[in-house]
Order: C-alpha cells, then structure tokens, then sequence
C-alpha cells in the first residue's frame, strides 16, 4: 500500500540528545563535565530507555520527564558529580535540544510532497513542545504524539495504535523512522514500514522482526516515502 504517513521518534531521531551535555560542557565552570560529557551523555540515554522499559513490564508508568531526571541523576553520581546547579543546566537544556542538520529540510521536503508528518514519543507533551518550538519544526509537523494518552512506554502495541487512530490509515501506509533499533523492530511487528536511522554503525538487534530500510541519517526518508528508493 502507498505511503500516506511519515511517523518519526523524536529523541535521538529528529533531537540530538547529546546536545545538552555536549552544550554545557561548553560553558564556564564546567570543567568537571566537559572531561567526562560524552559518557556521562551515554548512560543518562541508556538509564532513561531502560528506565521505561522496566516501567512498562512492571505496570509501573511515571511521565518521561520523571525518567529523564532519573537517568540524568543515576549519571551523574556516576561521575561523580553532585552540583545542583549543573544538573538543573542540563535539565534546562534537554527541553532545547539541537535537531539534526537535515531535519529541517527532510521534513519540508515530505511536507511539500504532501505527507502526514507527526512525532509519535515516549516524550510527555510538555516537553516534546518544547523541543519542536525550539528547534523551529512546529509548521512542519502535523501533530506531536506521546504515550502519556495511553500510559505506557514504546514498544507497547497501544503505543503504535496512535498513529492510525489520529490518521485514520492503515499501519502499512504509515514509515515509522527511529534511531532506537528497538523500536524499529516493534513498530515492525505492529505492521509499520520502518526505517532505522544507524548513525552509530551498530550491529542490528536480535530480534524479530528487522526495519525496511537502514540508514545513516535521515536524508533519504523523502525517497523512501515516495518508493523511489
């Protein structure tokens, strides 16, 4: 079936989640952070995924916001680093992450081909508007969906079911971008042609179900989504 709909994760995906550490590690004072910023950034990223993980098998579901402050607070006493002051800049920043280069113009480009463009996150609203403002998107977006509406984290079924309840599609006019392998793979299995953006290099995840397309980033989704590549 003919791709309608374009669905894409917003951190990590569309928002750097580096930028904040990477951002105040730039600034003065924070000479303790820019000697340890790009791994104190990897477990804050990690702990926050697991953390919704863990949530979503035992039933016991918080807003992303909560679990972002949670990881950032598992990651910095593993560094070490206790200065409230510092850890209030870095909460301060994860709502004004960078977009990626090429977002802008990617989504223009679906936009102008006449697509459905939407977010669909583990991001509470409140922050996902905060980003989208941010980063200049919200004229590219058609709608921001989060999981607070169903009470779950991603790769929950319900959590997918949003995009054809908004859209009124079906799942397989719907490519679903995401730089989390993971979640590629679930909204694989919901029934989603996926796209997997692998800026990293990674091995792929051993799992069942694998994304359509693999990419490096997110230049060709426009292609993808008109079925020339």
């Amino acid at each position: 079936m003919t791709i309608t709909t374009c669905i894409f994760d917003a951190y990590g995906t569309l928002f750097d989640v580096t930028a904040a550490a990477r951002e105040a590690a730039q600034e003065p004072g924070n000479a303790a952070l820019a000697e340890c910023w790009p791994k104190l950034a990897a477990d804050w990223r990690a702990k926050q995924l697991e953390y919704t993980w863990l949530r979503a098998i035992t039933g016991e579901h918080t807003d992303f916001w909560t679990v972002t402050q949670n990881g950032l607070d598992w990651a910095l006493e593993t560094q070490g680093l206790s200065d409230p002051t510092l850890r209030e800049r870095l909460l301060q920043l994860y709502w004004e992450l960078s977009a990626y280069p090429e977002v802008p113009a990617m989504l223009a480009a679906l936009k102008d081909a006449g697509f459905n463009t939407a977010i669909l996150s583990n991001g509470s609203p409140d922050m996902l508007a905060g980003a989208v403002t941010s980063a200049g998107l919200a004229k590219l977006l058609d709608d921001c969906l989060s999981v607070e509406s169903v009470g779950i984290f991603k790769p929950a079924d319900e959590v997918y079911q949003l995009v054809p309840n908004r859209f009124g599609c079906a799942p397989d006019q719907v490519l679903f971008v995401s730089s989390n392998g993971w979640d590629a793979a679930g909204a694989t299995g919901f029934g989603f042609t996926t796209a997997w953006v692998n800026r990293a290099g990674l091995p792929i995840d051993r799992l069942d179900h694998r994304p359509a397309h693999i990419l490096t980033d997110l230049t060709g989704i426009p292609d993808i989504a008109k079925g020339i590549a």
